[in-house]
């Protein structure tokens, strides 16, 4: 496909995950240009600069479909963040109404948008594994993990904010425990009853972001199943911004009912140059 310069975007911003968002419903990227037109646009200093891209799309099974990309060009199934400001900016398209449902790699994902943000519910977490244990600065640390649209590694610490995230986050990464897709890793403390601190480091940024939507949910889901927390959790986020996650353990230990609550916010409006790809 050609692309035709300049091409128009909306930067948008969830709880400090940033994102280029472009109306792709009439397509000028072919599926395996779009990889590469992130790695591009998401380059920090060099580019616009995000955490992701999101590519809106038509579907005839949803509202709307994405198409995200990690800023290294990596496709990834779900990011909770990036999804409520997919929602919002839809909405404020004329793509999709307040109450929308839009496809995922993960599957079909149903968002409401709200006056103070957007509620977003997610898919069922699968693939609960308790009490792993991985090997962090020569200590053996306890690690969880379920997949919420995305795998994602919980290691719960006391003073996170001395926490070597990117050095730890890395290894939980690219652990042999979690290949060969690799995981999140995620950083909690308990605040309180109700209450988490997570710091995240994902896959495709490598590195610490200041949030991550189904990092929350999975950590607090994993407090909740182990007694730490009961729903509704807010949880705090490396940008000191909150999420709110709720959900429901059935007795059969089924989880049931996950939602994300959350800011989406936009930043600027803006238009992509050639000299953008250099």
């Amino acid at each position: 496909m050609t692309m035709n310069f300049p091409i128009e975007f909306t930067k948008m911003s969830g709880t400090g995950n940033d994102f280029i968002i472009i109306d792709h419903r009439q397509p000028f990227l072919a599926r395996e240009e779009m990889g590469p037109f992130a790695r591009a646009v998401c380059r920090r200093k060099f580019s616009v600069g995000a955490d992701g891209l999101i590519l809106i799309e038509n579907s005839a099974r949803a509202d709307f479909r994405w198409h995200f990309y990690n800023g290294d060009g990596s496709e990834a199934e779900m990011c909770g963040n990036g999804a409520r400001c997919a929602a919002r900016f839809a909405h404020s398209r004329g793509i999709a109404p307040a109450k929308m449902s839009f496809l995922t790699v993960a599957g079909i994902i149903r968002a409401e948008v709200q006056e103070s943000g957007v509620r977003i519910a997610m898919t069922a977490p699968a693939d609960l594994a308790l009490n792993r244990e991985v090997e962090l600065d020569g200590a053996r640390q306890r690690v969880h993990f379920l997949n919420t649209g995305v795998p994602h590694a919980v290691c719960f610490v006391n003073g996170n904010n001395n926490t070597p995230v990117k050095a730890w986050g890395a290894a939980v990464r690219f652990h042999q425990l979690f290949q060969p897709a690799g995981a999140n890793a995620n950083f909690v403390e308990v605040l309180g009853p109700d209450a988490l601190h997570v710091r995240t480091y994902e896959r495709g940024v490598e590195d610490e972001t200041m949030a991550c939507g189904t990092g929350a949910v999975a950590s607090a889901v994993i407090a909740g199943i182990l007694g730490l927390v009961q729903a509704p959790v807010k949880v705090t986020t490396s940008g000191g911004e909150l999420l709110t996650i709720h959900f429901t353990l059935a007795d059969d230990g089924k989880i049931m009912d996950v939602f994300l609550e959350g800011p989406a916010r936009f930043i600027y409006d803006g238009q992509l140059n050639a000299e953008a790809m250099l």
